[in-house]
């Protein structure tokens, strides 16, 4: 059984995800913290709406979807969508809706929550597919947001994070699908 030293040796070493090698970049410790302080203004901002949606983008978001959604203090309510424009380390820039959204929007307040906003097309594609049902509001929640590479004109609320113009894995995100276990965020090294 690891320990809590193993595990910080562990975060401290680059580890290796099939042809690629990343470095230590953000320790869990600093996750957690950075997933209470946007808790902290979603449950500030949206006291007085009605029901908020929190829409989880799959695959990458699982895992701050579940640790944003213990801090949260309203009654809300939980769905899913699945996107697609990752291929090994770059963005195909094409966005392909994979399951689509069966909720009732109409009125309601939606909170988007994405692993990392980068480019930003994911967000551009479901801001269009959202419009079309009416919503009261959108606001977008992301562990990692990368300000120098984001070409579109929302805003986004709630950033956890913001990072450099780099490739990542951990806590939800992935190369080629690995990775995604990884507690701590890591960057492709150098």
């Amino acid at each position: 059984m690891g320990t809590i030293s193993d595990t910080n040796d562990r975060f401290n070493a680059r580890i290796r995800l099939g042809d690629k090698e990343f470095q230590p970049m953000i320790s869990h410790e600093e996750l957690l913290a950075a997933i209470d302080r946007v808790a902290q203004r979603i449950n500030h901002d949206y006291r007085h709406r009605e029901f908020p949606l929190f829409m989880g983008v799959l695959n990458g978001s699982f895992m701050f979807m579940a640790e944003l959604l213990q801090r949260i203090e309203l009654t809300c309510e939980t769905s899913f969508v699945k996107i697609a424009s990752y291929q090994g380390t770059t963005s195909s820039g094409r966005v392909q809706e994979l399951i689509g959204l069966t909720d009732n929007l109409q009125g309601r307040h939606v909170v988007i929550v994405e692993d990392i906003v980068d480019t930003g097309s994911s967000i551009d594609f479901l801001m269009r597919m959202l419009a079309g049902h009416r919503p009261a509001s959108i606001a977008v929640a992301t562990l990692l947001f990368k300000p120098e590479a984001y070409r579109m004109n929302y805003p986004i609320e709630y950033p956890a994070l913001e990072i450099s113009d780099r490739f990542v894995v951990g806590f939800g995100l992935d190369y080629n699908q690995m990775g995604r276990n990884l507690k701590e965020i890591y960057e492709l090294a150098k």
